[in-house]
């Protein structure tokens, strides 16, 4: 038992200066043959992340890389620290700003970010900062160009679409019609719910919520709370215009 405490303590102690977070513990229901497991998986992600390193702009380690992990256009890349790419994750950075991944930020297992559609057309870039995460089997359509803030929690599925197609004239094919682009931008401290879907030109406003399975059509004001499809307003986090509309 006591050779397990000290195990987990040095774990903990491992993952606070990782995350620079000296108040993170670790369950204490989570036995030691648990722990192991954990260790093991994120060793290999460890090395996997020593060996891409170099080649991907990483401003510090460590990098956890998965399996199968791809990645295109790698110089046009930007790594902060502590970031994890699980398994099967696609980047494609091909664009004109590149993709930038902050500090402590993970990217979840199946997600892919496509920065550019046609090499007719490059796209704008993708964007993504501190401790936020993108979760499993999400899709980021970053032509538009992308920009996520700071602690924003996002769900499974959850997908954006910077980019829409004109479809005025009715004498020539939608193909060849070209696209409008505006851009999606979510800022710090929102949270996604899964199923989320996320429409170009759409600003998500700070501390903002989006219930799961919405389609974000318009613009969602600071701390609001919206759901539906399309997303309607719900409520507001804010204290004084909680007391208002009770």
């Amino acid at each position: 038992m006591a050779l397990n405490r000290l195990f987990t303590r040095l774990i903990e102690l491992l993952i606070q200066r990782i995350k620079a977070a000296p108040d993170y513990r670790l369950d204490p229901d989570l036995d030691g043959t648990a722990l192991v497991g954990i260790v093991w998986r994120r060793g290999w992600a460890l090395l996997r992340g020593l060996w891409r390193a170099w080649r991907l702009g990483a401003r510090g380690l460590p990098l956890f890389v998965g399996r199968r992990v791809r990645i295109h256009h790698g110089r046009r890349v930007r790594l902060g620290r502590g970031v994890t790419l699980d398994d099967d994750v696609t980047i494609d950075a091909l664009s004109r700003r590149g993709v930038a991944i902050g500090d402590n930020v993970s990217i979840g297992r199946y997600t892919i970010i496509e920065c550019t559609g046609v090499i007719s057309n490059l796209g704008e870039g993708f964007e993504i900062g501190a401790d936020s995460n993108l979760g499993d089997y999400n899709y980021v359509g970053a032509a538009g160009g992308v920009r996520i803030g700071r602690n924003v929690l996002i769900g499974q599925r959850v997908s954006f679409h910077s980019e829409n197609h004109l479809f005025d004239r009715v004498d020539a094919p939608i193909r060849a019609q070209g696209v409008i682009r505006r851009g999606i931008v979510v800022e710090d401290d929102c949270w996604l719910g899964a199923g989320v879907i996320v429409t170009d030109g759409v600003t998500i406003g700070r501390g903002g919520v989006v219930a799961a399975g919405s389609v974000v059509t318009h613009d969602v004001a600071p701390y609001n709370v919206v759901g539906g499809a399309p997303a309607r307003f719900i409520r507001s986090r804010l204290p004084d215009l909680k007391t208002q509309e009770a």
